[in-house]
């Protein structure tokens, strides 16, 4: 099985790419993250692979880490969701914020990935809030406090801070964490208004 692939870029199409490995061509099939964050024609790159064997081909899908693979994997474990799907979600989302949208419980930011409707969006956010946290990547400062807000376990101040920082046009995910970074310096029984003053300086950093 193959689990990696550093080569050169020879060619790329929509969502593939053609990568040189000693005089063989592996077509792997990438999110449109993945292909953006290639580089050009003639260089070198290196792809952690997962490969999927069926009765008729053997396909390959790449990915520039292999948390993002990790995470192409769990999410085909949700009913309605495969491979293209999962793709989708991952050319939409970085792991980070997918761990953050799954433990806010965030459906919205899920459903914005081509092919994901509001059903699946749901079953993601529901069937996966208990893995999120071991592959959250950038998000693992902010992710505690992000599964309480998900959960209505957060303190109503906690919460106001964050729904006055929605309201003024943040996403939930940067409004959680820009409160959940501010907590450490104001302490947990800040009240809102302190946190909320606190939020829109980090935010504005």
């Amino acid at each position: 099985m193959i689990g990696k692939l550093k080569g050169i870029v020879d060619s790329v199409g929509d969502d593939w790419v053609i990568l040189d490995v000693q005089g063989v061509g592996y077509q792997v099939h990438c999110s449109t993250r993945t292909m953006g964050a290639l580089p050009s024609i003639g260089e070198a790159t290196s792809l952690a692979i997962e490969t999927h064997v069926r009765e008729t081909e053997i396909k390959l899908f790449g990915f520039t880490a292999d948390l993002e693979r990790e995470w192409f994997r769990l999410l085909q474990n949700v009913q309605g969701v495969g491979a293209k799907v999962a793709l989708a979600i991952l050319g939409t989302l970085s792991p980070g914020e997918i761990a953050s949208a799954i433990a806010l419980q965030d459906k919205a930011s899920v459903s914005r990935a081509p092919g994901v409707g509001p059903k699946v969006a749901q079953r993601i956010v529901a069937e996966l809030k208990d893995k999120a946290p071991a592959l959250s990547g950038d998000a693992t400062g902010t992710i505690g406090l992000q599964q309480e807000l998900g959960a209505g376990a957060a303190s109503n101040d906690v919460q106001d801070a964050v729904s006055a920082l929605t309201n003024l046009g943040y996403s939930s995910q940067q409004a959680s964490a820009a409160i959940a970074t501010v907590l450490e310096a104001a302490g947990e029984n800040a009240p809102s208004a302190t946190l909320i003053r606190l939020g829109l300086r980090e935010l504005s950093s």
